[in-house]
């Protein structure tokens, strides 16, 4: 029998005063961060693995990793974590798994929301993507958005694609929305795995189709020709959020909603655009 716990931890985190996740050298990352309060509420060395890597400013509404522990601390460990942690990470469950789960290569669908607006806002400032004055053909952009989930190399919405084994990705679903001002916009975009930038360039493409700076067909032909475009303007870094991550195992709902900025009412505030 093995002198430990596997546990999954499901969190959620702001990743505006963040280096991305993973913990890093001369960055700092949330990833770090959490280890640092574990290691010192445990009294020994706490090594944690993520579901996957955020970039920097990008948050998580959403996020689980995994660690072992030995089964032996008496008192409750989430509310001494949420206790030590900066408010802008929070941890809301501690879930005992099978020591052979894995918070990463067991995750078997990943969603992202990229949410966009189009006025100066101060109470959407770094939870939302500004692109002031832009006007966006949204008819445009949800043509292309139809064109993701036919193709599954993303070979040409990869920031370094040649350090991938392969870059294959099923999209299994993606959606546009917007408010009924018509001033700000969801993505989201599900798939069993992303690449390095791939969400964010989607949605620099999309932007370029939107304002009519690329062609619908152009879209479609990196996409299919895996060839990358000379010039890659990743979308804005704070907009995105990881926002699920499904496990067969294990169903794990949301405990946060982004924020309350994009409710304004009890009403349905996203229309799907169609």
């Amino acid at each position: 029998m093995p002198n430990f716990q596997r546990y999954f931890f499901h969190i959620a985190y702001k990743g505006n005063q963040y280096n991305g996740w993973q913990r890093q050298a001369n960055a700092h990352g949330v990833q770090q961060e959490i280890e640092t309060i574990l290691a010192k509420i445990l009294k020994e060395p706490v090594f944690i693995t993520g579901c996957g890597r955020t970039d920097a400013q990008v948050h998580a509404s959403q996020y689980v990793f995994h660690t072992d522990l030995a089964p032996s601390f008496d008192f409750d460990l989430v509310y001494r974590l949420n206790r030590a942690l900066p408010p802008d990470i929070a941890v809301f469950d501690l879930i005992p798994v099978d020591e052979r789960a894995h918070a990463r290569y067991d995750a078997t669908r990943r969603t992202y929301d990229y949410f966009i607006h189009t006025h100066k806002d101060p109470f959407l400032y770094g939870q939302s993507a500004l692109y002031a004055d832009h006007q966006l053909d949204l008819s445009r952009m949800k043509a292309a958005i139809q064109l993701l989930p036919q193709y599954n190399d993303y070979y040409a919405f990869c920031k370094s694609p040649n350090t991938f084994e392969h870059t294959i990705c099923y999209v299994q679903d993606a959606q546009l929305w917007t408010n009924a001002a018509g001033n700000q916009l969801r993505f989201q975009i599900s798939a069993n795995r992303f690449l390095t930038g791939m969400v964010r360039i989607i949605v620099g493409r999309l932007l370029e189709v939107a304002t009519g700076v690329m062609s619908l067909e152009a879209f479609e032909y990196h996409l299919r020709e895996r060839i990358t475009p000379k010039n890659i303007a990743p979308a804005y870094a704070q907009g995105l959020y990881l926002s699920k991550i499904e496990y067969p195992y294990l169903p794990l709902e949301p405990r946060t909603d982004f924020a309350a900025v994009f409710r304004h009412s009890d009403t349905d505030y996203w229309r799907l655009v169609g």
